[in-house]
């Protein structure tokens, strides 16, 4: 009798993602310049848990990201957890901690995932991975240009420049002076920004009801729209003057520029804000931060330390990359080495070679099956591993092993005992 199964391959959840070996070569490529580029200017690593207390976010992160954005759930204690959403209030929070222990300033960066529960589409989704870069307990413009300029630093270093992507930055407060000025209430400054945050996402109908909803009158929108349309730095503007002075003088000030319509969403940002955006104006905001000087003691610290920060999500800044084809071609194993194997009668000196080479260091794969020498070739090739290792029978005899190179289709022999140091040249 003969039973046939039907079955269904169980998918992954909905905006998650895969990573095979070729898209972990990506990923890890990309990382290594974030780590790269946050050591250059002293920043330490630093990991939180996935997983916090759900009033965490709810202090500041603002009402929709907590309320529509955040996985949560109750663990069998009852009380309410949530997958982290941004790293940013983790990071306050470990700060709050031990702000009394830890020297100031304080330079800390991280690199890790984070969830949202919102509608996947091109370049955004359930899952992502987040670098957080943020400097504490330096409450000036030139902390504000270094934290701009690590940013600059790592794009740059990714091969994009000022003709790909403009970090565009502007400051709060100067945001509220132009409000109180227009004659909109302090109280009514929260829905104002949401709106111009969210301004070139909706119609300019939704646009106008959302700030007539904050209380505006049709001559305050069109004063508004008037200031937001203004792209030259006000002279009353001394804080982002400083800051656009430090960051020429670090060496990446054609890097940035004034933008009245960047303000971020999120509740905590109380002076400096800041959004990456490509030039050509296909995808949205590619990252953003900003400076935030009171999160730290309203998450419970002993001491109001201030901050600013920027976090870079991956999803579409791979998109960007990929645009401007500057996505290196990266080979998906580490393997510098293959040694093949001959047949079942010399398995243990091939064995003894791989285990050699290992030693001194060298990624080294050994074949696992006695076959045909044209099949592990065409494995090595495929794998990209550039070179191979062949050990047969005349090699024993004559004490020497021959050394492929895949990539150049060369060939040379060297003696079994000066292997090791021949490679540990040429496999670098």
């Amino acid at each position: 009798m003969t039973w046939y199964y039907d079955f269904m391959i169980i998918q992954p959840l909905k905006g998650t993602r895969d990573f095979y070996p070729k898209d972990m070569a990506t990923r890890v490529w990309l990382f290594d310049h974030m780590r790269h580029s946050a050591k250059l200017f002293g920043y330490q690593e630093t990991e939180g848990p996935y997983i916090e207390p759900f009033e965490l976010y709810a202090v500041k992160s603002g009402e929709e990201l907590v309320n529509e954005q955040t996985f949560h759930l109750h663990d069998r204690g009852g009380r309410k957890i949530a997958l982290r959403p941004e790293i940013t209030p983790t990071v306050s929070r470990m700060l709050a901690q031990k702000s009394k222990e830890l020297q100031k300033p304080i330079r800390w960066f991280s690199i890790g995932p984070a969830w949202r529960y919102e509608q996947p589409q091109k370049g955004r989704g359930r899952e992502f991975f987040q670098w957080e870069v943020n400097m504490f307990a330096a409450n000036t413009p030139l902390a504000d240009a270094e934290v701009l300029c690590v940013a600059a630093s790592f794009l740059q270093s990714i091969g994009l420049t000022p003709n790909n992507i403009k970090l565009k930055i502007n400051d709060r407060q100067l945001v509220e002076k132009r409000l109180t000025s227009l004659g909109v209430s302090s109280t009514h400054f929260g829905l104002v920004l949401k709106a111009i945050d969210r301004k070139e996402k909706i119609p300019a109908s939704t646009f106008r009801e959302m700030l007539h909803a904050a209380g505006l009158s049709d001559q305050q929108q069109q004063k508004l729209e008037s200031l937001l349309s203004d792209k030259d730095l006000p002279d009353d503007a001394v804080w982002l003057r400083s800051v656009f002075d430090a960051t020429k003088t670090l060496g990446f000030g054609n890097w940035i520029e004034y933008d009245p319509m960047i303000v971020r969403g999120l509740l905590y940002y109380t002076r400096t804000v800041f959004e990456a955006h490509d030039v050509k104006g296909e995808f949205r905001a590619i990252f953003g931060g900003g400076r935030f000087d009171n999160l730290v003691e309203a998450l419970g610290g002993k001491e109001n330390i201030d901050g600013v920060g920027f976090a870079i999500g991956d999803m579409v800044l791979t998109l960007l990359l990929e645009q401007n084809k500057k996505i290196p071609i990266l080979p998906a194993s580490p393997t510098k080495i293959l040694v093949t194997v001959f047949d079942e009668k010399l398995v243990p000196k091939s064995i003894d070679l791989a285990r050699q080479l290992r030693e001194a260091g060298i990624p080294t794969e050994l074949y696992p099956i006695a076959t045909k020498l044209d099949k592990q070739l065409a494995y090595a090739d495929k794998q990209g591993i550039p070179y191979a290792v062949i050990l047969g029978p005349d090699e024993v005899k004559s004490d020497v092993v021959v050394v492929k190179d895949l990539l150049k289709r060369t060939q040379q022999k060297f003696l079994q005992r000066e292997l090791v140091h021949s490679m540990e040249s040429i496999a670098v």
